[in-house]
């Protein structure tokens, strides 16, 4: 049985406190109050109430930490530990009442990502992984898949919508990945896209223009699930900075990376 330590404690229980929120508001999604804040880009009171309920957990939790949060301004804490949220990953889903959203926390202790959580209360499944340690759902290790060959393997990925940029030179790279593989799916959640790589269910997943709070506890799972991640182009740059990914397992992440850089150039 994988033994959790207090900090994933102290994640995991904030994050199931702030799902039973969701699955109320999810049931009746219908009359959420909902607010515009760009093109294809909103916010809602299950947003706010998710994000106030993670913050007030964490923060007595672990009163000294700073937090960066999609809905709320930076706070630095102690300057050496602070929490990545997202509240609500996939909430374009949500607000459609499709049933794929997700929670991510993760903590970064001096920018380096020790530990996360992606919960998905809907289904009930708590992903987590703590660096060194193996990545987990519930209390089952979880490892990347096994498949060798990308004409069998199934990638995620996450599409340009009405307002963003690149979306010429993301098809380039949809064209590439869809012409060599047997699937390539867009479900709307990057977090719970990467968490589905490292249980094995995606072969792969590369986004462009994420957010920290998108990837940073998903990151961590991948890799401590023995996958690999870096930059779609191969540079070498800090993901989380540069909000670009590729994620995949062993087998399968040069491959890729190839058809990335050449459909890039």
């Amino acid at each position: 049985m994988a033994v959790r330590s207090a900090v994933i404690n102290v994640m995991a229980a904030a994050a199931r406190k702030a799902g039973r929120g969701l699955v109320r508001d999810f049931g009746e999604v219908e009359n959420l109050q909902v607010s515009q804040k760009g093109p294809s880009d909103f916010v809602s009171t299950a947003d706010l109430k998710a994000e106030k309920t993670l913050r007030a957990e964490l923060e007595k939790a672990r009163p000294g930490y700073g937090f960066l949060m999609e809905e709320s301004a930076e706070t630095i804490g102690d300057g050496r530990h602070r929490w990545i949220v997202d509240p609500l990953d996939g909430t374009l889903n949500f607000l459609h009442g499709i049933p794929h959203f997700c929670i991510s926390v993760a903590l970064e202790r001096e920018g380096e990502i020790v530990a996360g959580v992606v919960y998905e209360p809907l289904r009930d499944e708590e992903y987590w992984a703590e660096k060194g340690s193996g990545a987990f759902v519930s209390d089952r290790r979880i490892r990347v898949s096994g498949r060798r060959d990308l004409g069998q393997s199934v990638i995620a990925t996450g599409l340009p919508f009405r307002g963003k940029e690149a979306h010429p030179g993301y098809m380039r790279t949809l064209q590439a990945v869809m012409a060599e593989t047997a699937g390539v799916r867009r479900f709307g959640a990057a977090a719970l896209d990467l968490a589905y790589v490292a249980a094995g269910r995606f072969d792969g997943f590369w986004e462009f223009g994420l957010k920290p709070w998108d990837m940073a506890a998903g990151l961590l799972l991948v890799k401590e699930a023995g996958g690999y991640c870096s930059e779609p182009d191969g540079s070498g740059h800090d993901m989380l900075k540069s909000g670009n990914v590729l994620a995949a397992n062993d087998h399968l992440h040069l491959p890729l990376g190839r058809l990335m850089r050449q459909a890039l150039k």
